[in-house]
């Protein structure tokens, strides 16, 4: 018998289950014809309503054929910031005016060089945040620009679009700017949606992350969240 996995909201793969378990999930409104799913002998993964007559379920509209979302990397840890030491001397006395005055010189190289050290610690993590932070909003604004076609669809055919169809790209086809992939489709809660996986491979605290676009369908309104840390994100995505 066929094992089937299912692609829970874009972004988490479910699985192995036998048929009925996933006509069940079905029928109780779990997962809907435009969930991807797969099987051993498939090629790719597939829309469920690709299978409907194989499993008996109803098929009211074929979503064209999406790529897997694969499972996201752990979030990356931020390297310590080095300290800094400041080392001061003191003359000693009965040295001449020319000794003072090295010595006097040298103390204030330390010192000045103790300053710059202290500057740089705190000037260079601050400027790798900002950089970090416009490659983000980047990366944040392609994936923004696709949401009132998005929206358009969801009035018009009273359903979330998915990669491939008419007017939309396949995920890798957004790869580009700051982004490897955006993947369009419907999340676990049924909002229609955007996941953008960022492509930064200097950056840890970035490459691999997403960002997602939330639809609510009630009030119209787009929601933004994501698994990068708060300070790298837009406004309007913390939280």
């Amino acid at each position: 018998m066929n094992e089937w996995y299912y692609a829970e909201g874009n972004r988490q793969r479910q699985g192995p289950l036998p048929p009925e378990n996933l006509v069940e999930l079905y029928r109780s409104g779990r997962i809907g014809l435009d969930t991807l799913v797969w099987r051993e002998g498939l090629p790719q993964w597939q829309p469920l309503s690709d299978f409907a007559a194989e499993l008996g379920l109803p098929v009211t509209s074929t979503p064209a054929d999406a790529a897997a979302p694969p499972p996201l990397p752990p979030r990356a840890s931020a390297a310590p910031l080095p300290a800094s030491d400041t080392i001061a001397a003191t003359p000693r006395r009965g040295l001449s005016g020319c000794a003072i005055a090295a010595i006097v010189a040298a103390v204030v190289g330390v010192i000045l060089l103790g300053i710059l050290g202290i500057l740089a610690a705190i000037a260079l993590p601050a400027y790798q945040d900002y950089v970090l932070r416009a490659k983000v909003s980047a990366g944040y604004a392609q994936a923004n620009a696709l949401q009132a076609q998005v929206a358009a669809f969801h009035t018009a055919q009273g359903r979330c679009p998915v990669n491939g169809e008419e007017g939309f790209g396949t995920a890798e086809s957004y790869a580009g700017g700051k982004l490897s992939q955006i993947r369009i489709g419907r999340f676990d809660n049924g909002h229609c949606g955007i996941e953008a996986v960022f492509a930064e491979h200097d950056h840890a605290q970035v490459h691999g992350k997403a960002l997602w676009l939330d639809l609510d369908p009630q009030s119209g309104q787009w929601h933004c969240s994501s698994e990068i840390d708060d300070r790298y994100l837009p406004q309007e995505c913390r939280g």
